[in-house]
């Protein structure tokens, strides 16, 4: 029992259970995770929509769509619209077996709101045990227009087959392969985790996205200016305050560890403690900061709400929750992968110039 590894992930698409046109290239296998491809065309929407119980959202694409864009010599999802658009991949679960998606790194930190739907779905991200049929992500982007070509890989998928529960001793250790700035931490469905406001060296905290921008092309990586999409926040005082509707890069206090064994996920904390959310585009994947050291440090993608917020170091923001793999993956993050965020601080998206 637990999330299915890499090699788990080739014996289900070998055995017809993760379907893909054309088929999976060995680059969309992660070590607890499977990336999953924009396809040819995408669908502008009046409005964000699960298919619900029953229904298709071919159908429910009939009652919102406003026009369809091809994709194929690449286009420009625009900025505060909404788009569907079909995946490469297709599902075929053996009873048993469910599913989550999240987005990627790269795409959380671009502030694009991925989601992935699937027929009678009757919530983001959460694939039941047996679902067949299509794969949709629905994207949003916030702070910036992006240009997209099918093949694309915004948006990532886990399968678990059961649920294997962490008792309190591996819970224990697991916050020992973690260590903190300070030495504690809150384990309350996971690992509490802080944002770190008082860095080692200068007075940089964070990044805050531009309101008016280029496009970003999603091909280019190392290529822009930060300077030209963001703000730097710097801040001698160990606090900052978060503007309404705006979008930062924080980086997290603590140091993170994934053991080998275990795959994490990015939660929010709690709604009342303030009037913020961390995006968490969320899938830690074992080898996460393991052999670091002193691990790798989370990225937090923080957008306020609808009133300016005072936010100060050491103050928690999320839950770390882990899971057991059901066996150790045939690679780790970072070994041999070309992992893009391995022993990372605070770090913009691989798109920007260092």
């Amino acid at each position: 029992m637990g999330v299915l590894p890499s090699q788990a992930l080739k014996t289900m698409i070998a055995a017809g259970q993760i379907t893909a046109s054309p088929e999976v290239i060995d680059a969309q296998i992660q070590p607890a995770s499977l990336d999953l491809r924009l396809g040819t065309k995408a669908y502008r929407v009046r409005a964000s929509f699960l298919a619900g119980e029953g229904q298709s959202v071919a159908d429910r694409l009939k009652d919102f769509v406003m026009h369809e864009v091809d994709l194929s010599k690449g286009a420009v999802l625009e900025k505060g619209c909404v788009y569907v658009v079909p995946l490469m991949e297709g599902l075929a679960l053996p009873h048993g077996v469910q599913a989550v998606a999240n987005a990627k790194s790269s795409t959380g930190r671009l502030d694009l709101l991925t989601r992935t739907i699937t027929d009678g779905g009757v919530e983001f991200d959460r694939i039941q045990p047996g679902y067949t049929g299509p794969l949709y992500a629905e994207i949003c982007p916030r702070s910036f227009s992006v240009l997209v070509r099918p093949g694309m890989r915004l948006n990532q998928i886990r399968f678990r087959d059961g649920q294997a529960v962490l008792s309190d001793d591996e819970l224990s250790a697991l916050h020992a392969a973690s260590p903190l700035v300070d030495g504690e931490a809150t384990i309350a469905d996971g690992l509490g985790f802080s944002v770190d406001l008082e860095p080692a060296e200068g007075d940089l905290v964070g990044y805050r996205a531009k309101p008016h921008t280029g496009v970003i092309d999603l091909d280019n990586l190392g290529h822009y200016p930060p300077a030209e999409f963001w703000e730097e926040i710097r801040t001698t005082e160990g606090r900052i305050i978060l503007d309404p509707g705006a979008f930062y890069i924080l980086v997290s206090r603590e140091a993170v560890t994934i053991p080998p064994d275990y795959a994490a996920e990015m939660a929010p904390y709690l709604a009342m403690v303030g009037e913020f959310r961390v995006h968490y585009a969320g899938f830690f994947d074992p080898g996460f900061g393991h052999g670091e050291g002193a691990g790798s440090r989370g990225v937090l993608e923080v957008r306020c709400h609808e009133a300016p917020f005072v936010l100060e170091h050491g103050q928690i923001v999320g839950r770390l929750v882990y899971e057991k793999m059901s066996e150790r993956p045939e690679a780790l993050y970072g070994t041999g992968l070309a992992s893009n965020y391995q022993g990372q601080g605070l770090k913009l998206s691989k798109h920007f110039a260092s």
